[in-house]
């Protein structure tokens, strides 16, 4: 087995166990490595880690396990599969099937680099992000398979890092023990989420197809919708203006830059009235908006929102990025801010991992100032304990947020 020797000095954060190494904190000749599983050790030929070495990733080394006496191998990964799954035991056994999505696999949190898998009722979909993950793909599917028996699984190629993982956008199904092609259409999968009925088509709507991560922020927002005029930005398919009505909103305003989005929205609406889980009467108090959630904060009149969800995309990529959303985010609140009514609740949350906690709260701090209020702070969020957040590996922090009270003097 090969041994790939890491530059001194660069082993410090590895040992500490955080699971990428890239290029330049590599010692040994490249050109003499091969795809696979490697020996990690320091400049003094101290073992580090198990890890997978793969020369065209955008980390080349991806670190597995620290521990010396493992063997790497196809059972290592099904145990490590198997764990993970375990780990969620807690929403399998959920009897009264509130809750039927959720996240299995959380990628390098759960010690599986590249790989994110949810559960959506009977279906599994698999989203894969690193080469790592899509070398090993059968093995994962097959490992699932086995243990959840799900009806689908749908396996695709994150277009965000396909290009510099040199993979293929693409999507796979998989089903009854083999691959095959749609011939047509998929029908609809049905799943809960706190007993609001959701659907996604297989193969359709922008990442994962639903947003798992923010369940006990909907339910937290939820009891402050009673009698509330609520502005839902980013609404996506509605997850938050469903908890809206549901809470007794007056009305809810959705408004997201896709329109397909927006008409799922509507279909989960009126799928929920139907079915109960929301008032009835709810789909005349909803109503839909495709736009740019900052163009639109900007053209709404004052004192008009009791409640407003701010739930903008990823606005910082890289650290590069990071002033730039800042600024934005600032604009968005500082806006919200000037246009509720006094004491209204926001809903500010951050899906830019590199957009911390503390720069937000700095960011709602200067906002406030500008906008000549004064801020309660009610609640900081977070993603929910299906998405754990590993301290060796900051990275997998990525949501952070604050429900806060606007109080104007």
């Amino acid at each position: 087995m090969q041994t790939i020797i890491i530059k001194a000095g660069k082993e410090k954060q590895l040992v500490r166990h955080h699971p990428w190494v890239f290029s330049g904190a590599i010692e040994t000749n490249t050109a003499e490595l091969e795809s696979g599983v490697s020996r990690v050790e320091s400049a003094q030929q101290r073992f580090i880690a198990w890890g997978w070495y793969d020369e065209k990733s955008h980390i080349p080394l991806r670190l597995l396990s620290w521990n010396e006496a493992e063997t790497i191998d196809d059972d290592y990964l099904k145990r490590t599969i198997a764990a993970s799954v375990m780990r969620r035991s807690s929403f399998f056994s959920d009897k009264q099937g509130g809750t039927t999505t959720f996240r299995i696999i959380y990628g390098e949190a759960d010690f599986l680099p590249g790989l994110v898998v949810d559960v959506y009722g009977t279906m599994l979909n698999i989203t894969i992000s690193a080469r790592f993950a899509w070398h090993y793909r059968n093995l994962i599917v097959e490992t699932l398979a086995s243990i959840l028996s799900p009806t689908l699984v749908l396996l695709s190629v994150d277009p965000a890092f396909a290009g510099v993982e040199q993979l293929k956008e693409t999507t796979l199904y998989w089903q009854d023990g083999d691959w095959f092609i749609p011939s047509k259409r998929l029908d609809a999968i049905r799943f809960r989420e706190d007993s609001i009925i959701y659907e996604v088509i297989p193969g359709t709507g922008q990442k994962s197809g639903f947003y798992c991560d923010r369940r006990e922020i909907r339910t937290l927002m939820e009891r402050y919708a009673k009698d509330a005029t609520v502005l839902d930005l980013g609404s996506y398919t509605g997850s938050f203006a469903l908890h809206a009505l549901r809470g007794g909103a007056k009305s809810v305003d959705l408004v997201d830059s896709s329109a397909s989005a927006l008409e799922q929205a509507t279909a989960h609406i009126a799928i929920n009235e139907e079915e109960g889980t929301i008032p009835a009467g709810s789909s005349e108090r909803a109503t839909t908006k495709s736009a740019d959630m900052f163009e639109e904060l900007r053209s709404v009149p004052e004192d008009h929102y009791d409640l407003i969800i701010i739930d903008p995309p990823k606005l910082a990529s890289t650290k590069a990025q990071t002033e730039g959303a800042l600024k934005a985010y600032k604009d968005l609140n500082r806006l919200a801010m000037e246009k509720i009514r006094h004491n209204g609740i926001i809903v500010s949350l951050s899906s830019s991992g590199n957009v911390t906690a503390e720069m937000l709260r700095l960011v709602l701090a200067f906002a406030a100032t500008d906008a000549h209020v004064e801020i309660q702070i009610l609640h900081q969020l977070g993603q929910e304990e299906d998405h754990p957040i590993r301290l060796s590996f900051g990275e997998s922090a990525y949501l952070t947020g604050f429900l806060i009270r606007v109080l104007r003097f």
